[in-house]
Parts: structure tokens; C-alpha cells; sequence
């Protein structure tokens, strides 16, 4: 009993500490995605450039927010050939629509962590999606600011978005795979403001 009443009043604390404003530690983040090359392996890749805006309060999930702007032209699969491929019409067309979006609607608790639900824009298409995520935090780091980690994972179908190029192999099978995996690992440091 006396270990439940710590724990509640550790949780109790932590609220306070934990809702706020969060600013994004960059260097310490990945956007990142996988699909399927030619039906055998998972290509890897990520965007170097994004601003990611993160409002949290776990006790009151109507004010949490949050929402990414990312810069196509700064996809990075390690392979220059393929890179100015994704960015070319072919793909995402970066030129003509250089960001991708998200912008929440809400943000809602699970048996897990939490939801937020809102709309994706890429290649001007914008589709309502649900980005489930974990929290990992609070902490205070050696120069007493607050930080917490995210995790968030989900797949979306690329033709969704009309990012289409596609090209069948003989024996079958897609040479680029329709679902891709997001996966976005981020640290956030609490606005002091």
C-alpha cells in the first residue's frame, strides 16, 4: 500500500513538470520511413530537415497539440541516384510541392500511450490519419531543462498520396512496395518560457 500511495504521489508531480510547451531537440530526432525493395528487403531512409511543435499535458489532452512541417528535398536513403529519385515527379515532386504536413485534430489516451488524430499532407493530398505514439519522461537533464522522449510509428499506402511511380519485376512483386512505414524518434526540451 505504501509503495502505491509513492508511486501516485510521484505521478502527481510529474503532471506539472510534464505539460508545456516543448521545443524540439533536432539532433536528437529522426523522421524516418522503410519499404519494400522488390518484394526481399526493406530500403531505409529518413528527412534531415522538419520543425516539429509540441504542446503536452497529459492531464488535459484537449490543449496538447502537435504538428511537423518536412522538407522533401532533404530525403536521405544514402544513395544519391535514388534520393533525386524520390524527389523527382516521379515520386514527391519536390519542386512543385516541397512540404509535407501534420497538423493534429486531437490527441487522445490509449491502453498504450496516445493517439493524435489529424491530417497528413503530402504531394497536396491531405488524408486524415491516426499517428499512435509513446512518452517517455519526464526527465531532468544535467543542465535542468525537462525532457521527454516520443516514439511514433504507423503505415500509410503511398498511392493515398498519388506518389505512384511503380514498376512490376517479371517473376512478380513490386519493385517499390505500396505501405511504408513511418517510424519518428524525437526529443523534446520544455519551453522555459
Amino acid at each position: 500500500m505504501r509503495k502505491l500511495m509513492t508511486l501516485l504521489i510521484l505521478i502527481s508531480l510529474s503532471v506539472p513538470l510534464f505539460a508545456g510547451n516543448y521545443i524540439n531537440d533536432k539532433a536528437h530526432t529522426s523522421v524516418g520511413f522503410k519499404v519494400t525493395h522488390m518484394v526481399i528487403s526493406k530500403v531505409k531512409g529518413e528527412f534531415k530537415d522538419f520543425d516539429i511543435q509540441l504542446n503536452f499535458d497529459p492531464a488535459n489532452l484537449p490543449a496538447s497539440s502537435v504538428s511537423a512541417t518536412i522538407q522533401i528535398a532533404s530525403v536521405n536513403t544514402d544513395e544519391k541516384k535514388r534520393d533525386d529519385h524520390l524527389r523527382s515527379p516521379d515520386f514527391f515532386d519536390a519542386a512543385k510541392y516541397p512540404v509535407m504536413t501534420f497538423v493534429s485534430d486531437n490527441i487522445t489516451k490509449t491502453s498504450t500511450g496516445y493517439v493524435a488524430n489529424g491530417t497528413l499532407t503530402i504531394h497536396g493530398i491531405s488524408k486524415k490519419i491516426g499517428l499512435p505514439f509513446t512518452v517517455t519522461g519526464p526527465i531532468k537533464d544535467p543542465w535542468g531543462n525537462v525532457r521527454i522522449g516520443i516514439s511514433a510509428q504507423t503505415t500509410i499506402n503511398r498511392h493515398d498520396f498519388k506518389v505512384k511511380w511503380s514498376k512490376t519485376m517479371d517473376g512478380g512483386g513490386l519493385v517499390v512496395g505500396n505501405d511504408v512505414d513511418i517510424n519518428i524518434s524525437a526529443e523534446f526540451i520544455k519551453n522555459k518560457k
